[in-house]
């Protein structure tokens, strides 16, 4: 923390005089970390907010912005297991940081790691510089804001609803929030699962506290099923993601994937947006990550809003909503498939407790009609178009092989003289380097390349070739150059083909995995289904080559 105080004292204009905000969550010590962090900052001589009581991570983002702060900690492990603790590191536009801030606070870190400026855990409850009043009223700051901006719906029609449904916080801190927006917003209480109700860093319940894992909603859907209640709310520890399940008509729990709520959650912007048509129109820009579903940017199309895709990461999309806030757009949305939803810009970051309200605004309207939400999401392909989607991973625990993988997918498959096989050759004239991606895939013929490791983007393949012929085509600058960030530390690669198919294929940070997202779009859904299921399959043959790669 003394790295990150001097980088953001030395950083940020009057730093020191605009002040830090601290928060944490439940977990094991973050208590103590949290007070560590305060009492190094007020020892820099920050004035620190310290929010005194738990609080959902997205706190630490709103009062950054609602302060005019010069950054903030966060200290949760989110949804990691039990045993995990850890930061999130906000900047002073309540973004968390990206380059090269991450990079410039590592190198601060490294060159004060032989010093200690303090190590009191009380400091913060002592020191003239320490405000610990403000929990409460920021708190009621961050309801009354988002009541104010959200839902569209008369609160008293919100209010007589006879909707019904199950919540659980995960064991983590999202009861008291989300509890409090309900009541604000005129919405139902919702029924918590008992066991799963209150704080609890040991997770009792849940193997792994993430409310995508198989199994985490099980006590939910059972309390549901004894209640005779269909719809069912989460939200992770740290309550910045937001999950749902509804029972159908045929008495099946359906789970909604972070994609068909990322669709669904748009529509309600899609509202909002219809709602001020005729008094002061909107302007909407909405955001998701390269990994998520297509049907955000089908949306934006239809509706006349603008769209962009960035890095995976709250982080990238966060700040690309600043981007567009100071291009004059009032009104935003976006999320990541990994169930994350920024519903309001009043908090730059994913939110569980505003998603949870914006669906459940919406639910209350389908069941006005005698409608479910997988009613809505139906109505919302048939607009739009429909969108399947195949996430999956395969593993591979020797890093050379996953090397091999994608340099063969970047550089073409060599015969035995060393030539590479058929196939139009990029060449890069910056630096020679010549370029063999496949030109199909399952048979459908490749669009569009994105490689954001090596730095390669070409927007219509089929008529650069037509234009430029085949063999060895010589690429300038300005032909060839990505619009997201490239990064030679991960790989990272996205094909579009003439069938309107689109995957992404990508290695993970933090675990041995290949990861592809595939999404096919279509009118009809058997053709969609299928072409979906020749891709995947190529994926793992043609370019993967899972079997003679052994992955598994």
């Amino acid at each position: 923390m003394q790295g990150l105080a001097a980088y953001i004292e030395r950083t940020v204009p009057n730093a020191k005089e605009r002040g830090f905000v601290v928060g944490h969550d439940h977990r094991y010590n973050s208590e103590i970390f949290a007070r560590l962090t305060a009492g190094v900052f007020l020892t820099f001589g920050f004035k620190v907010y310290f929010y005194t009581t738990l609080v959902h991570t997205p706190m630490v983002p709103f009062a950054i912005k609602y302060l005019g702060l010069s950054g903030g900690v966060m200290v949760t492990a989110s949804h990691n297991p039990k045993q995990d603790n850890g930061y999130k590191v906000y900047w002073e536009n309540g973004c968390q940081i990206i380059p090269p801030h991450d990079i410039n606070i590592a190198a601060e870190i490294k060159a004060r790691n032989n010093t200690t400026t303090t190590w009191s855990t009380t400091l913060v409850d002592t020191h003239l510089l320490s405000i610990t009043s403000q929990t409460e009223l920021l708190k009621a700051a961050y309801i009354s804001t988002i009541t104010a901006n959200l839902l569209t719906t008369p609160r008293d029609r919100l209010a007589a609803t006879t909707l019904r449904y199950i919540y659980t916080p995960m064991h983590g801190v999202g009861l008291a929030p989300v509890t409090c927006a309900l009541e604000r917003f005129g919405l139902p209480n919702a029924i918590p699962v008992p066991s799963q109700a209150q704080p609890d860093p040991s997770f009792p319940t849940v193997v792994f506290p993430n409310p995508e894992e198989k199994g985490a909603l099980d006590l939910a859907r059972s309390l549901a099923d004894r209640l005779g209640v269909s719809l069912v709310l989460a939200n992770d520890p740290d309550a910045d993601r937001f999950a749902v399940a509804e029972k159908n008509r045929h008495g099946e729990w359906f789970v909604f994937t972070g994609d068909q709520i990322g669709s669904i959650l748009a529509y309600a912007v899609v509202l909002r947006a219809r709602a001020a048509a005729n008094a002061t129109p909107l302007k909407v820009a909405m955001v998701n990550s390269a990994v998520s579903s297509k049907m955000l940017r089908s949306i934006c199309a239809a509706e006349g809003f603008r769209y962009a895709e960035t890095l995976t990461g709250f982080k990238w999309m966060s700040n690309r909503v600043v981007e567009f806030k100071n291009e004059g757009y009032d009104t935003f949305f976006a999320y990541e498939e990994a169930i994350g939803f920024m519903t309001h810009e009043c908090v730059l970051d994913k939110d569980g407790v505003t998603a949870l309200a914006s669906f459940v605004e919406l639910a209350i309207l389908q069941h006005e009609r005698g409608a479910t939400m997988f009613d809505l999401l139906e109505e919302l392909y048939a607009t739009y178009g429909f969108h399947a989607s195949d996430n999956y991973y395969f593993i591979c625990h020797d890093p050379t092989i996953i090397t091999k993988i994608f340099e063969q997918i970047r550089f073409g498959e060599k015969d035995s003289d060393g030539a590479v096989v058929d196939h139009t050759n990029f060449k890069r004239e910056s630096d020679g380097v010549v370029f063999k991606y496949p030109l199909t895939v399952a048979g459908f013929p490749v669009t569009y390349i994105r490689d954001l490791t090596a730095g390669f983007e070409m927007l219509d393949i089929p008529a650069f070739i037509q234009k430029s012929g085949t063999g060895l085509v010589s690429l300038k600058r300005g032909e060839y150059e990505p619009t997201l960030p490239v990064s030679a530390s991960s790989e990272m690669i996205t094909f579009e083909l003439a069938n309107e198919c689109v995957f992404t294929l990508r290695t993970s940070g933090t675990e041995p995995k290949i990861k592809y997202y595939i999404e096919k779009r279509g009118s009809d859904r058997q053709t969609v289904h299928e072409h979906l299921k020749a891709v995947v399959k190529a994926v793992g043959s043609e370019l993967f080559e899972a079997a003679k790669n052994n992955l598994q």
